[in-house]
């Protein structure tokens, strides 16, 4: 199991000296167990329940679930959208129904059966790529029929997590040119005109999203400022109004999951580089997850948004100080990103 993701088939149980008998021993709870041992997950196809158990179930479960029917397609099918997702890396949004996806060529149609839905839909074999022995959609493909599955906010996610993989928006708008009247893809398309690989995690591009929604601009993402204490990397600008999406990992200790080695000291620390940023003559609006999700949230932050780039322009004016938008530009040119910064 552990040479193969944490699956074993009937016939290398077989081979292992497991008989019949012993695999519906193991599939049945024994005497003081409260479980089985073993779980099916397809028809002789099976994992340890202890690994099963020990996986979360947004990502890690639906995988393997994934991984299992990848090994009982036949030749034509392939893995799609969220299990594409999921076998590649591809961070997305959680849906509401966590299903199996599984596409083959055919005329456009789709049905569900037994938590697998099965796709009907054309893709050429250049769209097929192997990882770790199992078929699916490329990055581009699959990020467009997420879009088309799930609606624009979780094609946003997909478009941008492609993109900042290394996908280009041409492969991107390849992608849903044989799309013609399919199903959602008037979700695809302006999820594809929106993406940026600037986003570097799924709340970024959720309050790159409130921006768009708040009518202020379209979101420029991470501008460099350069501040008493170096460079500071803004999630998001639109004129002189920076816009900072703080998640809850950032200031959780890495004992309990997160990311801070020192929770206290990496918040003092965020509010003195807030104030680095502000001493340039810019104003800063931070939102965080439940501005994102809760209606009545959504609609302060959007409200906060808004008053923060009326102060701005008050403050400031419309477009960009430009000794800020020089330096912004050798930036720029000095460490491309800020990832290679």
């Amino acid at each position: 199991m552990a040479a193969n993701h944490g699956l074993i088939t009937r016939h290398e149980l077989h081979d292992l000296g497991i008989g019949p008998g012993q695999v519906r021993s193991l599939l049945r709870c024994g005497r003081g167990d409260t479980e089985p041992r073993l779980r099916v997950l397809r028809r002789g196809i099976f994992t340890a329940t202890e690994i099963w158990n020990a996986l979360d179930e947004y990502v890690g479960q639906p995988l393997l679930l994934a991984r299992a029917a990848g090994m009982a397609a036949k030749r034509d099918w392939v893995l799609s959208h969220d299990s594409s997702c999921h076998l590649q890396g591809l961070p997305m949004l959680r849906p509401k129904e966590p299903l199996v996806h599984l596409t083959r060529p055919g005329w456009t149609n789709a049905w569900t059966e037994y938590g697998i839905k099965h796709h009907l839909a054309r893709f050429e074999p250049a769209q097929v790529v192997v990882v770790d022995g199992i078929r699916a959609l490329d990055l581009a493909r699959t990020a467009a029929d997420v879009a088309r599955e799930h609606g624009f906010r979780h094609g946003l996610v997909a478009c941008d997590a492609a993109m900042r993989r290394g996908v280009s928006r041409t492969e991107l708008w390849r992608a849903v040119d044989v799309m013609t009247s399919w199903p959602g893809v008037k979700d695809a398309r302006p999820a594809i005109e929106l993406a940026d690989p600037g986003a570097e995690s799924v709340l970024e591009t959720l309050a790159r999203e409130l921006v768009i929604e708040a009518g202020i601009g379209q979101p420029e993402t991470q501008f460099p400022v350069r501040t008493a204490r170096g460079v500071a990397w803004c999630d998001l600008r639109v004129g002189n109004l920076m816009i900072e999406a703080d998640g809850e990992v950032k200031l959780t200790a890495v004992a309990d999951g997160g990311l801070s080695t020192d929770p206290r000291q990496t918040w003092f620390d965020e509010k003195v580089r807030e104030r680095a940023v502000t001493d340039r003559g810019l104003v800063v609006v931070r939102v965080v997850n439940d501005d994102i999700w809760k209606r009545r949230r959504r609609a302060e932050a959007i409200d906060r948004i808004r008053r923060g780039y009326a102060e701005s322009v008050q403050r400031f004016g419309p477009e960009l100080v430009p000794e800020l938008a020089r330096e912004a530009a050798e930036l720029r040119r000095q460490y491309g990103d800020r990832r290679s910064a």
